[in-house]
């Protein structure tokens, strides 16, 4: 494993930030922040994995959670569907990286910009019963040279799109090759009068800043890159931070609490170390880039007799407005071999129906792409072909029917929003607590009905798209009882300009600590439609550019 350190920090040094966590925001900022001379402390509380340590192993990944955190790696999560009901625990819930560069090591890449009416769609749209459906404090048009900075530091490959917005500059990459299932999609799209088009994606289809092209190997959904092709900041940034000579990453390193002094101003980070030792970082400032979990959990934790309901928490938002995205899948099959395992997750996506028509009666949008059933992987789709077909499943007629079927099979996959409810929230369970002695996260989480409409219309349309396409068998779903978990965690510390009802400002400090910062998945105020992370990246870079400008003011 490869060590890039150039410098370390004493604990007793007072660093000018602490950047806790070093995913898709996290890596980011300590990389913006230290290149611009600032003393900066990443912890991490995984380890640092580089392209040689990933591998095709399903089942290590996709069972026994090598990527991420669950219950039998200490990290115990329990799950409601509302705050009538007794939280039990679960192996995961929220379910997330921990390891350096977080979830965008093995995220599946697709990349997609929010649209100008994402910031201001609740003016638009007006107020829906039950929500806490708001405009973000910011436009597409002051986070457009954030998504092009996205674009060509972090490494996106594309084609601009018939609905895409406005953007300044070029894709640095071209699309990638078309897969079977999008060919399909692509066909089936346009034979309905709909405007199929390439997806955009975080995942080389060329070189670009000195890492290679995609190979196409297929394991992309929830496994590392073994070429650095994929866009993490683990190959993107993090390399960046460290030859600074300004920034120290500590892996293994598990965050307990944010403390702060008498006139409420962060001055230190607690935390256990890779021997389970509690240590505290000193610091001028902090930036929490843990995720839309473990951000408001952390904040919650840190309670004090300044800050007795968590820090940064005077309005009562930490951890509420909880969303997931929802989904839905169809899956089809073909006469003829599709081969829909091979390459990327997607290469397609109709946006046709970003916005659905309010006469509909319910809101929301998203998108549809083309993709396999099992994330392109044989082990997963053996243990699960039974529901899709039926079939044979045992010995030698389940096998060829397994065969078959895996290649012969695509799927149509629906991306969607989900709306911010009060309910839906992450708060500190009572009961249980993880391997650190940290209260264990719950998860209290039902899909406004809305949600569930719009998940069942993709669903339908989806149904439509695979009719067209050809398929002579059809199987969708959808989670019409409601979601029990997911890997999207959003708006749980979210941005706002009126601190009763938000965490943090426009500039991603917070109302309430004037040098604690957040920035990641908990800081958006609307869904998007399924992909959150390139928006959560642009979101780093402009937070970062404006914590830069505050300390050149002596404003930190």
């Amino acid at each position: 494993m490869a060590e890039l350190q150039s410098v370390s920090f004493s604990t007793r040094e007072e660093v000018d930030f602490v950047v806790i966590g070093s995913g898709s925001a996290g890596g980011i900022i300590a990389k913006e922040l230290a290149t611009a001379g600032h003393s900066v402390v990443v912890l991490e509380q995984g380890p640092y994995l580089q392209a040689s340590d990933f591998k095709h192993d399903e089942w290590g990944y996709e069972h026994n959670y090598d990527l991420t955190w669950s219950a039998r790696k200490g990290n115990v999560q329990t799950f409601r569907k509302n705050e009538n009901e007794e939280a039990e625990p679960r192996e995961a819930v929220l379910r997330y990286a921990h390891n350096v560069g977080g979830s965008s090591v093995h995220y599946s890449g697709n990349f997609w910009r929010l649209r100008p009416i994402d910031f201001n769609e609740a003016s638009v749209r007006g107020t829906i019963p039950g929500t806490n459906f708001v405009d973000w404090p910011i436009t597409y048009e002051d986070l457009e040279p954030y998504y092009t900075k996205v674009d060509w530091e972090i490494g996106v490959s594309g084609l601009q799109g018939p609905w895409d917005p406005y953007r300044s500059r070029d894709y640095p990459c071209p699309p990638m090759p078309i897969k079977g299932s999008d060919v399909l999609l692509e066909r089936a799209a346009k034979s309905l009068g709909l405007n199929p088009y390439p997806a955009p994606v975080a995942i080389l289809s060329a070189p670009h800043n000195g890492r290679p092209g995609c190979i196409h190997c297929g394991y992309c959904n929830g496994y590392g890159c073994e070429v650095n092709a994929k866009s993490s900041s683990m190959v993107a940034m993090i390399p960046l931070a460290l030859a600074s000579g300004n920034c120290e990453l500590r892996t293994m390193a598990t965050v307990s609490r944010i403390n702060t002094n008498d006139g409420g101003r962060v001055n230190e980070v607690v935390y256990f170390d890779s021997n389970g030792v509690e240590q505290a970082q000193k610091t001028r400032a902090a930036v929490v880039c843990a995720n839309g979990a473990e951000t408001p959990r952390l904040l919650l934790m840190s309670s004090s007799n300044i800050f007795p309901d968590g820090l940064a928490n005077s309005s009562g938002s930490v951890g509420q407005n909880l969303m997931f995205n929802g989904y839905s899948s169809v899956t089809g099959l073909f006469d003829e071999p599709v081969n829909a395992w091979k390459s990327i997750p997607a290469t397609r996506v109709v946006h046709d129906f970003y916005e659905l028509d309010p006469s509909l009666g319910f809101y929301g949008g998203g998108g549809i792409d083309g993709r396999h059933p099992s994330a392109g992987t044989p082990l997963k789709f053996a243990l699960g072909a039974h529901d899709l077909f039926g079939g044979p499943n045992w010995g030698s007629e389940f096998k060829d029917s397994l065969a078959f079927q895996f290649s012969h099979c695509a799927a149509f996959d629906g991306h969607t929003t989900s709306l911010p409810l009060s309910s839906n929230n992450v708060t500190l369970d009572p009961t249980y607590k993880d391997s650190f002695g940290r209260p264990a996260i719950r998860c209290t989480y039902m899909d406004h009905p809305d949600d569930l409409s719009t998940m069942k219309w993709f669903k339908d349309k989806s149904i439509e798209l695979m009719e067209a396409a050809g398929a002579n068998r059809i199987s969708g779903s959808y989670p019409e009882s409601g979601q029990t978990g997911n890997v999207h965690l959003l708006g749980t510390c979210r941005m706002g300009s009126d601190p009763a009802n938000s965490v943090i400002n426009a500039d991603h400090r917070a109302h309430d600590v004037p040098n604690l910062f957040t920035c990641d998945g908990s800081s958006l105020v609307t869904s998007s439609r399924g992909q959150p992370t390139m928006t959560i990246m642009a979101l780093a870079f402009r937070a970062a550019d404006l914590i830069n400008e505050a300390a050149r003011r002596n404003e930190i």
